[in-house]
């Protein structure tokens, strides 16, 4: 069951946060403070017009303070026994049926207007099915397992793949001012933080075919920065390929991609040569 706040940065009310505050927090000075940025006028036409709920967007203390606010329904959902996600305002509760999807739906409605005095958007939110519902980057599919009828696994959104895909195309990018070992620290970086978000999910398989991908698009960038065909040639020696081969090839009328994704490279430009100038494997990272 999939919950979507109605514009929540602009409905929180400011006697509830503030009295959630001061049962923690028994300091008139701070709380004073607290109520001025809530206070802040807006700017709206050129006029300043004053702020008689919500929470100002735009600060570090505004998700902070909207997570005050929301812990009272997690503390509310924890002591239902309901297993949910939330991050910020939106959040998605998970049953076994229908039936308890409609229950817990309506008893959730009435803590939130009643408690905290919060809207839900019905157009937004509703019961989901599992293949129908994605949740903060992740999907659900079945398990296909003999005996695992009805079970589900966690797997990364398709749109999430083309995002880290493109990320990854725009630090290959042959054009770009970057020595090697700089560009392969910019991918280790993205590679890391990707996978730890989405390692609870199966990834394995497209994260080793994209990592085949990505392994010939360095490939395709030293090339690129070899240059001059002389150059290849001493290089594709020192490498080990026999004079006669080095030179044919540092002379070839292929592409870059295509020469990047041929033997050649793909046999003397190996992992191991990789991991050495740095490149951290994506499979290995993730089986740690």
């Amino acid at each position: 069951m999939d919950i979507d706040l109605k514009s929540f940065f602009d409905e929180v009310e400011h006697y509830i946060l503030l009295e959630l505050i001061y049962k923690k927090v028994k300091c008139k000075a701070t709380l004073k403070l607290l109520r001025s940025f809530l206070k802040a006028p807006i700017l709206i036409d050129g006029k300043l017009h004053k702020r008689k709920k919500g929470v100002p967007q735009g600060s570090p203390l505004s998700p902070l303070l909207s997570n005050i606010l929301l812990n009272e329904l997690d503390k509310e959902l924890e002591k239902r026994g309901h297993r949910y996600v939330r991050y910020a305002d939106d959040f998605s509760i998970y049953v076994r049926s229908k039936k308890a999807a409609k229950r817990v739906g309506n008893s959730i409605y009435n803590f939130l207007r009643n408690k905290l005095q919060l809207p839900i958007n019905r157009e937004k939110s509703g019961i989901r099915n599992p293949l129908g519902f994605q949740v903060l980057g992740f999907g659900f599919v079945p398990t296909y397992k003999k005996g695992e009828k009805g079970k589900y696994q966690l797997v990364v959104k398709p749109s999430k793949w083309k995002e880290f895909k493109a990320k990854l195309k725009q630090l290959t990018k042959k054009t770009i001012p970057a020595s090697f070992d700089e560009r392969v620290a910019r991918i280790n970086l993205l590679v890391r933080g990707w996978i730890n978000y989405f390692k609870p999910a199966s990834i394995h398989a497209k994260l080793k075919k994209l990592e085949e991908w990505l392994r010939n698009r360095l490939r395709y960038c030293i090339w690129h920065h070899w240059k001059k065909p002389e150059r290849k040639r001493k290089n594709l020696i020192r490498l080990g390929i026999d004079q006669g081969q080095a030179y044919a090839w540092s002379r070839t009328r292929m592409g870059g991609w295509a020469v990047a994704q041929s033997p050649i490279l793909r046999t003397t430009i190996t992992v191991k040569r990789l991991e050495m100038k740095g490149y951290l494997s994506l499979i290995e990272y993730y089986k740690r």
